[in-house]
């Protein structure tokens, strides 16, 4: 990608899985493609490890064939093409990474007990991170999407792509640092995923009014304290909320079969919350702020 053919406004995403990006910023990626933004995603590992919700599809399993990866390769393309995107890649190419997988402990995804040698969470932090500089200086974005320091609910893979986000900012802008990986370029502005603590009660809540005890289950609305996965709302910065691409995102929901059930509450939420998936919010991690306002940002390159 040459600097003539680059549009005026780019966005890089990393995350973590295929279908990370599409549940959590695929009304962010949908929105910028349509308004001719040049979205580039990054997916750092191919998501091996992951269940397989689909029973003929069960031999795809790691603990059996262990060929999920390519097969979630075919869902990705399905997903970005619902979405209008068509620059996405691989972290240093397909099976560069492997998956860690996890396990739950309570409302929150931690490392295996027994890991493997190949897989992402233990890669070389600065190994992984050069291969995202070399993305940053080719793409050069404005705006970079990761997750907070946690990945949002504490899986390692998602905090391991945290972690090479950051880094590779910081190493994408020294321009003594290796010029064999492009010339450097400074990305103005981090952002990371968050979820609205307030949007979430509201709805837990609905959901709970219609009938559904099973999602979230054991996690009250109504009791004080901090819910899990989420974040207060005064620490958010910004808000995309485009209800016109809500049938996208859930086309690009539904090109994942194999890790989020056809009747799954992902789907049935629509029906009961109004807007349920037209909304995404975002925490300033670094670079320069939003404009001062009394209201969450709306655009997420404003004031660059």
């Amino acid at each position: 990608m040459t600097s003539e053919a680059l549009p005026d406004r780019r966005l890089l995403l990393v995350h973590a899985h295929p279908d990370d990006e599409s549940i959590g910023t695929g009304i962010t990626m949908a929105k910028y493609v349509a308004e001719g933004a040049a979205v580039t995603l990054v997916t750092c590992t191919l998501g091996e490890e992951g269940e397989v919700l689909v029973p003929e599809l069960e031999h795809l399993a790691a603990e059996r064939e262990d060929k999920l990866g390519p097969h979630r390769i075919t869902e990705l393309h399905n997903a970005m093409a619902a979405l209008g995107v068509t620059d996405y890649i691989r972290l240093g190419g397909d099976f560069r990474f492997r998956d860690s997988g996890m396990k739950w402990e309570g409302n929150l995804a931690v490392p295996r007990d027994v890991l493997r040698d190949d897989i992402f969470w233990t890669t070389d932090l600065l190994v992984s991170a050069n291969e995202l500089v070399t993305v940053i200086r080719d793409r050069k974005p404005q705006v970079l999407i990761t997750y907070d320091e946690v990945g949002a609910y504490g899986h390692p893979d998602h905090i391991q792509a945290h972690r090479v986000a950051m880094y590779a900012y910081l190493l994408a802008g020294v321009p003594s640092y290796r010029t064999d990986l492009g010339e450097p370029w400074a990305v103005r502005r981090v952002l990371w995923t968050a979820n609205s603590e307030t949007r979430m009660r509201e709805g837990i809540r609905a959901l709970r009014a219609a009938g559904d005890t099973t999602t979230w289950e054991g996690v009250d609305p109504d009791v004080a304290g901090s819910l899990p996965m989420t974040v207060p709302d005064d620490t958010i910065d910004a808000e995309i909320n485009s209800p016109d691409l809500t049938e996208a995102k859930i086309a690009a929901l539904r090109a994942y079969p194999t890790q989020i059930a056809q009747d799954s509450w992902f789907f049935t939420a629509t029906e009961t919350i109004e807007d349920f998936w037209a909304r995404e919010h975002y925490r300033l991690a670094a670079g320069e702020p939003f404009p001062d306002s009394d209201k969450w940002a709306d655009d997420l390159f404003v004031g660059l």
